[in-house]
């Protein structure tokens, strides 16, 4: 029976991985051993619908496979390495390892992760590109990478809820605020405009409140969310607000807000801000119960 692989990570603050494998000693690898990442098609862990955990080990093509070459590192341990310069694409990677041996690729277990460097990271407010990689396990206990691709980005910060509104501070990488910046909230609900609200910036940081009232005036039914976006310019397209720098792969179940109650008409909303399963900031919305 085939032994389980291990494969511990140790993150760089550039965006670089690097992947330490436990193997058997004395197990043979060839030239063409490699770490295979392969892009998760549609849903994944968490929250995947239908229960599975994309384990159908089918072909990559050129976009959604990267092969990393695997070679020894000591006695009984195989190293891989993902720089920061080869990009990934936005989603969920699975790792294998390939040992070169004709067998299918192997998905691999996580061990130990160093992420220190990811906490608080704060990359070059000027970089074009910002590539974002944070290892995680999968509900089956399996390796997987969740990736982020972006450029420009705007990085959410601290958030205060207060009845005068949400307050959100971030930085902006890869694009200047200039004259005519704003902040929008915009809701997913077809045929509702955008909630507009100026910036105040210094430098690549910036601060904007959403008023809770403009959002209850625009409340129909039920739980409503809206999605925060960043203007810089005008011509610029818009940035969405994102929390991404940090260790943390599933913000929506470690940072919690409080919703506000807030009054509307004949009735009672409440308001808060909340992560969404792709670490994107939002706001929702939500009726009294019962009320649609």
């Amino acid at each position: 029976m085939p032994v389980d692989l291990k494969a511990d990570c140790i993150a760089d603050s550039a965006g670089g991985l690097t992947f330490d494998l436990n193997v058997p000693q004395g197990t043979d690898t060839t030239w063409s051993a490699a770490l295979v990442l392969r892009l998760r098609a549609g849903a994944d862990d968490p929250g995947t619908a239908d229960g599975t955990d994309g384990t159908d080990g089918t072909d990559g093509t050129d976009d959604d496979e990267v092969r990393l070459p695997l070679g020894p590192n000591g006695p009984g341990r195989l190293r891989a390495v993902l720089p920061s310069t080869v990009a990934l694409a936005e989603g969920r990677w699975h790792a294998y390892a390939d040992l070169g041996d004709g067998a299918d690729p192997r998905r691999l277990l996580p061990g130990v992760n160093d992420l220190r460097s990811l906490v608080d990271r704060r990359p070059l407010a000027g970089i074009g590109r910002l590539g974002v990689r944070i290892p995680y396990a999968t509900k089956l206990g399996n390796l997987a990478l969740r990736s982020w691709l972006r450029g420009p980005h705007a990085e959410a910060g601290d958030i205060l809820v207060a009845p005068e509104g949400i307050t959100v501070t971030g930085r902006l990488y890869g694009a200047s605020p200039t004259a005519g910046a704003h902040a929008e909230a915009r809701a997913r609900r077809a045929g509702q405009g955008p909630v507009a609200v100026p910036l105040t910036v210094d430098g690549p940081d910036f601060r904007f409140t959403l008023p809770c009232g403009e959002l209850a005036a625009c409340w129909r039914h039920g739980s409503e969310p809206w999605d925060l976006w960043l203007c810089p310019a005008a011509g610029v397209p818009p940035v969405r607000i994102a929390r991404l720098l940090d260790d943390v792969p599933e913000k929506e179940q470690v940072f919690s807000y409080p919703a506000l109650p807030v009054p509307a008409a004949d009735r009672e909303l409440r308001i808060g801000p909340y992560y969404t399963l792709d670490n994107d900031l939002a706001v929702r919305v939500t009726g009294p119960a019962g009320r649609e």
